[in-house]
């Protein structure tokens, strides 16, 4: 099961007068990537950070970095975000118009290609991208702010489009993003993901280091 479940520690909840001895901490605590939620302020209502950030925490760690683009037109931004060191970005279905062109783009960067999908927006969506996808995202809260409260009925969701995956014959894992912590974590690995996103999960407790070895303990019940 370790082998199996990624844990990616969500920046937007670290301590951002610290961000570089929290990255620091977050891979000598084993995470398995970095969780960068990027916000408009349009699609969603916050503004989070851009380029210049993703650059930043580059710079001390070789983890993966797994950009979240919650922004309207992404495709604009892709090159700048790749060349800022982001080696997995994911874009929201509900802002492309051209999906399957901005997935290529995002693959013909050199970066692992992922779909997001709100809480209530169609999984049918993931069902015609996935053949383009290195992974899927699936929102757990609505998107816009960090410590939300996991809502339930995902997990129907994951379970529906693990089984469609398997089904199909694709092996692309299932992200989840919003409300992961220790005490909800086995129900979303049971669902089916194997890519767990957490913020107040990781950044909450007393230790990063004893956090992410709750949620990988948890992750095996």
């Amino acid at each position: 099961m370790r082998d199996q479940i990624l844990i990616a520690p969500s920046l937007l909840s670290a301590d951002f007068t610290k961000l570089g001895q929290q990255v620091v901490a977050c891979q000598e605590a084993d995470a398995d990537l970095l969780h960068l939620d990027i916000m408009d302020g349009r699609f969603v209502p916050n503004i989070t950070f851009g380029p210049a950030i993703i650059a930043a925490v580059r710079k001390v760690t070789s983890l993966p970095l797994d950009c979240h683009l919650m922004i309207i037109e992404p495709e604009r931004y892709l090159q700048t975000f790749r060349e800022a060191g982001a080696d997995w970005i994911s874009v929201h279905a509900e802002t492309c118009v051209h999906l399957h062109r901005t997935l290529e783009q995002i693959r013909a960067l050199g970066a692992k290609a992922g779909i997001v999908l709100n809480p209530l927006t169609p999984l049918e969506y993931a069902f015609e991208a996935a053949p383009w996808a290195d992974f899927v995202l699936l929102m757990s809260v609505n998107p816009g702010f960090g410590g939300q409260q996991f809502i339930p009925s995902v997990l129907q969701r994951i379970e529906r489009l693990r089984n469609w995956l398997e089904r199909s014959g694709l092996e692309i894992p299932i992200e989840v993003d919003g409300g992961i912590t220790a005490a909800t974590v086995a129900d979303v690995v049971r669902a089916g993901a194997s890519i767990l996103v957490s913020g107040a999960g990781v950044f909450g407790g007393s230790s990063i280091a004893e956090s992410i070895r709750a949620l990988r303990q948890a992750a095996q019940r």
